[in-house]
């Protein structure tokens, strides 16, 4: 599994904007872009991020961005996912010509996971994430979250499609963590 998540490292991420976290001092344009991200996150704004998420996979596809479908990584609970995705996806599928694939995943619940590290065992909540396999069989797909901070969110979510039998091209961001 972890060659896999390597792996995805070499497909194509996108990203509109520079984050810079909150431990940072910020410029005004800095601070800008955070409240943008978390108006984002909050439902709002969804038509511009739409035309520039879409503008950006056009750049880099062209015109084979008809045949892709878009997945929205879901949020933590199925509410923040319909919230933050349903109106974005289906605005960026509409600008595009591509499919939406935003029916086709539920956030089921959550169970807990004990994550070993080399520091000991840490228990955290895990998302149960449900797909319908079959919508996802051969489809190019390419992969959307708001925030990409490391890329292992990523990089799972994408070796889960790929298990699926769809084709991954890559991730597009409506903003990348700079961290320093």
């Amino acid at each position: 599994m972890e060659e896999n998540l390597k792996s995805q490292w070499r497909k194509w991420m996108g990203y509109i904007y520079d984050y810079l976290p909150t431990k940072y001092e910020a410029s005004k344009r800095d601070w800008a872009i955070r409240r943008y991200v978390w108006n984002f996150k909050e439902g709002k704004g969804s038509e511009t991020a739409a035309k520039m998420v879409a503008d950006r996979i056009r750049k880099q596809f062209g015109e084979e961005s008809q045949d892709i479908t878009l997945a929205c990584i879901p949020a933590s609970t199925e509410e923040k996912t319909v919230t933050r995705y349903q109106s974005f996806a289906s605005e960026v599928c509409r600008l595009l010509g591509c499919r939406n694939a935003f029916d086709y995943i539920r956030v089921e619940g959550e169970r807990l996971a004990i994550h070993e590290q080399r520091e000991g065992k840490r228990l955290q909540s895990t998302q149960i994430i449900s797909f319908d396999r079959s919508f996802f069989a051969g489809k190019k797909v390419v992969v959307f979250d708001d925030i990409l901070t490391r890329g292992y969110s990523y990089a799972r979510f994408a070796c889960q499609l790929e298990r699926m039998g769809a084709s991954v091209l890559g991730g597009i961001f409506l903003a990348r963590t700079l961290n320093f």
